[in-house]
């Protein structure tokens, strides 16, 4: 799984096209899509294109995409993984994931009402994850994994049959997940991580604490090695061992994002950007917890 991958949730329509394709014809070899961003069948195209140009080969490209909240009972997962594959003009995916520990009813998209939602006793995850080895069995994709979830679930899910081989969560200097890192680390499952640049637009729930783009520790360092802020938190994130998968539909940030494979950072860089995990949760789950829900936001991710 290449270390370094586009992101393309909340990609811009009608631009998300040329992204993939510039993004491969750059040199990525990485894609990150799901169901839920509504944009699959613009990245097919551009994986077709880039392809068909001999950018890339099939067999050079890891394709990752993700079951929704509305697909979790055993009957819809396959259908669901047929549907994007489909969407993505593809006979297998590299890597299918679980999007959220949350579950809705079936044609759900965004639950509007108490009704709209299934509660893990009515959706287990176990009986999801046995659908989803299910799909692996059946060559619909080469390996399975999580998203937003922590060590209890991962583990849970190990005892029906089989360890998540990724999972994907928020990771980024002020949310640097070392207890998950370690729990992923001991029982071989790499960590995905997205938002690593931050979340500008969420800036308020850090308080008084700048961006991570224009934070003078990592600013400082971006001077020093000559490099942009993205970067630096990009490497960092590589450094650790995680794969990355940073959001552009820009042209020249896709290319820039990318020269982020040939910064080096120290070990003196990496112990002051230690200092900066806050524990900040950008994309906290609340929107999966309000009135009308079943779930509470701080369980989502144990």
């Amino acid at each position: 799984m290449p270390a370094l991958g586009l992101g393309t949730w909340l990609a811009d329509p009608g631009k998300v096209h040329q992204a993939a394709r510039h993004a491969l014809e750059a040199g990525y070899l990485h894609i990150d899509c799901a169901a839920i961003y509504g944009n699959e069948e613009e990245v097919g195209q551009g994986i077709a294109e880039a392809i068909e140009a001999g950018d890339i080969t099939r067999d050079e490209l890891f394709v990752t995409s993700k079951l929704w909240n509305d697909s979790h009972k055993p009957e819809h997962v396959r259908p669901a993984i047929e549907k994007t594959l489909d969407d993505l003009g593809l006979e297998q995916l590299d890597l299918y994931l679980i999007h959220w520990p949350i579950a809705f009813r079936h044609g759900v998209e965004f639950p509007q009402s108490r009704e709209d939602y299934l509660t893990l006793e009515e959706a287990p995850l176990e009986e999801t994850w046995k659908a989803m080895m299910e799909l692996k069995e059946a060559g619909l994709t080469k390996h399975i994994g999580v998203s937003n979830m922590g060590p209890e679930r991962l583990q849970a899910l190990a005892e029906v049959g089989e360890m998540p081989a990724v999972v994907q969560v928020e990771c980024h200097p002020h949310l640097q997940q070392r207890e998950l890192l370690d729990f992923c680390n001991e029982h071989d499952i790499l960590l995905t991580a997205y938002s690593p640049l931050g979340s500008p637009g969420r800036q308020h729930k850090a308080g008084d604490e700048p961006p991570l783009l224009d934070h003078p520790t990592i600013t400082s360092i971006a001077d020093e090695l000559d490099a942009t802020s993205a970067q630096v938190l990009i490497a960092w994130a590589m450094a650790r061992d995680t794969v990355v998968i940073p959001k552009s539909t820009n042209p020249g940030r896709i290319e820039e994002n990318f020269g982020a494979l040939d910064v080096e950072l120290t070990d003196e860089h990496m112990a002051e950007i230690a200092k900066l995990d806050k524990g900040y949760r950008y994309l906290d789950g609340e929107f999966f917890a309000d009135e009308k829900s079943p779930y509470e936001a701080s369980k989502i991710w144990v």
